[in-house]
C-alpha cells in the first residue's frame, strides 16, 4: 500500500517511515501542508492512506485536511498531541477518518491504517452495489455471508469467511500475516500465526480450488483470481 505521510520532523519521519516499509508499505514523505496537497493531485498514482500530522509549519493542519478532503476521498489518519474531545471532533468532522494522539503505540497505529484501508476498500468493492464479490466461478455475497463455487454452496465458519472476503477485495495484493490477524482476528500476531495457517489450508480445502490462495513466503498471502 501507498501511504503519505505528512510530517514537518525530519528525525519522526525517518523513523515512522522505516517502521512502515517493514510492514509492506510504499511511504511518500512530505514535510508541509504544499507538499501534500501536491502529492494528491488527481494525475498522481493513488495513495492509501494519509497520515497527517497536525503540528505543521506552513498551514493548520485541520486547514490541510479540510483541502484534502476536497480533493480526493483518500482515508485520512491525523496525528496530534491535542488530546481533547473537542480537536477530535473537529478533526472528524472536517473528514478524517480517524484520530491518532501522541505517544502512540506503533501496533496501534498500524492497525488504525489497516482499518480505514480496510473501509475504504469495502466502499469500492467491484459490482457496483458493494454487496457481492465475483472471482471467476467463486462468488462471495458479502451481507449473506454465503460463498458459492459454480453455483454451489460452500459452507464456511466465520472467520473462514473473513479472511477469503479479505484477501478477495484486492486479489493480487500480498497481505501481511500481520495485517490478517489484525484485520480478522482483531488481535496481534504473537501466537495467532499457526490459526492462520490452519484456516488457510482449510480454505484450500473446502473450495477445492488450492491454487486460489497463493502463499509468499516470508511475507503473507494472496488471492490469485481464477479464470471466468
Amino acid at each position: 500500500m501507498r501511504l503519505l505521510l505528512v510530517e514537518d520532523d525530519n528525525h519522526v519521519a525517518a523513523a515512522l517511515s522505516a517502521v512502515l516499509a517493514r510492514h509492506g508499505f510504499d511511504v511518500t514523505h512530505a514535510r508541509s501542508g504544499e507538499e501534500a496537497l501536491q502529492a494528491l493531485v488527481p494525475e498522481a498514482e493513488g495513495f492509501g492512506v494519509v497520515l497527517l500530522d497536525l503540528g505543521l509549519p506552513d498551514q493548520d493542519g485541520y486547514e490541510v485536511c479540510g483541502r484534502i478532503r476536497k480533493r480526493t476521498s483518500t482515508p485520512v489518519i491525523m496525528v496530534t498531541a491535542r488530546s481533547d474531545v473537542r480537536s477530535r471532533i473537529h478533526g472528524l468532522n472536517l473528514g478524517a477518518d480517524d484520530y491518532v494522539v501522541k505517544p502512540y503505540d506503533t501496533g496501534e497505529l498500524l492497525a488504525r491504517i489497516h482499518a480505514v484501508s480496510r473501509r475504504s476498500v469495502q466502499e469500492e468493492v467491484p459490482g457496483g452495489s458493494g454487496s457481492e464479490l465475483r472471482l471467476g466461478p467463486v462468488r462471495i455475497e458479502l451481507p449473506t455471508r454465503q460463498v458459492t463455487v459454480n453455483g454451489a454452496v460452500v459452507p464456511l465458519t466465520r472467520k473462514e469467511f473473513d479472511l477469503l472476503a479479505l484477501l478477495a477485495q484486492r486479489p493480487g495484493v500480498v497481505f501481511r500475516r500481520e495485517q490478517i490477524i489484525s484485520e480478522v482476528w482483531r488481535t496481534s500476531w504473537e501466537g495467532t500465526g499457526r490459526t492462520l495457517e490452519v484456516h488457510v489450508a482449510s480454505l484450500r480445502s473446502k473450495l477445492r480450488m488450492p491454487a486460489l490462495i497463493e502463499t509468499v513466503r516470508g511475507v503473507g498471502y494472496r488471492l490469485v483470481a481464477p479464470a471466468p
